[in-house]
């Protein structure tokens, strides 16, 4: 399913997945928070949270920390993450240059300590190098998952797509509900999407809801490079480990793949 922004984001907090509200199957809170320079928002939300920042300077208060983190560019800075479990409290102001943060969160009752991920603690790769002569090598940078995250009840990552090629290839699905954020270098580019068996073409700002067993391969328009925050909601007993690739599709992950012409 595509929501669009065609007006883009207003300041202030504009939700797009609500918990008990619309589009609640996906078993999570997903908006977008836009801070004019020197607004203060603050929370204790009954939640686990994650607070990712798109662009601009913020100062970030938690109990036990607080951190001032700038961010210019998605497609070529790696995130500053803020994750916080249910009654945490948080404050965050913007800088001079205001701030816009994305905004995720879940049920989840168990207790861990909040934790800043910074860009040096993301993880990054090259996935879909060596295979396919490169039509789906993407950038994959993963900010906390099971391996470093075990009480969260989120998965959240981004992905950075260049022009002209697919990203979330080959084809594959889970049966956690996940979201994608969509950003594009230039804004007026554009790219497309086939979720299940409906195909959408995505702008800059669309967000895109993947249900259970959805396959969702994603492709960028040549001579636009496109992002895509991604958030994956853990099942209760289905945690999210790894997707399952469409087995009529599975080969094209051998390098030694035979491929025409």
């Amino acid at each position: 399913m595509l929501i669009r922004q065609p007006q883009g984001f207003a300041f202030g907090y504009t939700p797009i997945t609500q918990l008990g509200g619309r589009h609640a199957d996906m078993l999570m809170d997903f908006g977008l928070l836009k801070l004019r320079p020197g607004e203060r928002e603050s929370s204790r939300a009954g939640l686990e949270r994650a607070y990712l920042l798109l662009d601009g300077e913020a100062r970030l208060q938690w109990e036990g920390g607080e951190a001032a983190v700038e961010r210019r560019s998605l497609f070529e800075e790696r995130p500053w993450c803020l994750h916080l479990p249910a009654g945490a409290p948080v404050a965050i102001s913007s800088g001079a240059r205001g701030a816009e943060l994305a905004y995720q969160a879940a049920a989840n009752p168990a207790a861990f300590a909040p934790r800043l991920y910074g860009p040096e603690e993301c993880r990054e790769e090259e996935r879909g190098k060596g295979t396919m002569r490169e039509t789906s090598t993407r950038i994959v940078r993963t900010i906390f998952d099971d391996s470093n995250a075990p009480q969260a009840n989120l998965v959240l990552g981004e992905a950075v797509t260049y022009p002209g090629k697919w990203s979330s290839y080959p084809p594959h699905h889970h049966p956690q509900p996940e979201i994608y954020h969509y950003r594009f270098l230039p804004e007026y580019g554009f790219g497309l999407t086939a979720i299940g068996e409906q195909a959408y073409l995505l702008r800059h700002g669309d967000t895109v809801l993947i249900r259970e067993a959805q396959v969702h391969p994603q492709a960028a328009a040549p001579g636009y490079a496109m992002y895509y925050l991604w958030v994956i909601r853990h099942l209760e007993g289905r945690r999210y480990i790894t997707p399952t690739f469409a087995p009529e599709h599975g080969w094209l992950m051998d390098p030694k793949a035979e491929i025409w012409p």
